[in-house]
């Protein structure tokens, strides 16, 4: 395609969206089968756990994801954007770790608490860096570029997070996504240096 030709972009902008690729794409190999995993594999676990579940983490995430950025948007160094992103990309990789110990929905309910507080963080401190550092007169393109890539990638792996659950269950499928999310926040640390005084 023509426009991915002629996309050309800094760092700081290709390792942001690197890095949300694989964090999106990871998390979306459980996309397909958390309910499934709360159904079958948590003591109690009723279509009644799986909505409360979704709702912890969406109200969380909304809940704090304003002031939040309120917070940064006060704040004139970009320094605590990205502490506040590489924080949450990192403390949100040891959720799916979690998942595999979980056996009651009171453990769902926290992590999916927590979940929903890291990812606010997260893109709280993303979008602001990545807003101030997109190409100027590309901004639809830079945007429409990381919406179609990680929609791309999470359409892959919903497909392969449920042939994987298929035939090797649920707590591979966990550690991948741990795994996969702590390099995004390795990805993130690299620009360390482009924030912090070192």
């Amino acid at each position: 395609m023509e426009y991915l030709r002629n996309f050309e972009t800094g760092k700081i902008i290709k390792y942001l969206i690197l890095a949300d690729l694989i964090l999106e794409a990871s998390w979306g190999l459980i996309s397909p089968v958390f309910a499934i995993f709360i159904l079958q594999k948590i003591n109690g676990g009723d279509p009644l756990v799986v909505g409360v579940a979704s709702a912890i983490y969406l109200i969380l995430f909304a809940l704090i994801r304003i002031p939040l950025s309120i917070y940064l948007d006060k704040k004139p160094k970009e320094e605590d954007d990205f502490l506040c992103m590489f924080f949450g990309f990192f403390l949100s990789s040891f959720i799916p770790f979690g998942f595999i110990f979980s056996k009651f929905p009171w453990q769902i309910y926290f992590l999916q608490a927590i979940y929903g507080i890291t990812m606010a963080m997260a893109f709280s401190g993303y979008m602001a860096i990545f807003t101030r550092h997109i190409d100027k007169g590309k901004e639809a393109t830079g945007w429409g570029m990381r919406a179609s890539l990680i929609s791309l990638a999470m359409g892959l792996t919903a497909a392969i997070g449920g042939a994987l659950v298929a035939k090797f269950g649920f707590n591979l499928v966990f550690l991948l996504v741990g795994f996969f999310s702590l390099i995004s926040s390795l990805l993130i640390f690299v620009l360390k240096k482009e924030f912090l005084k070192t």
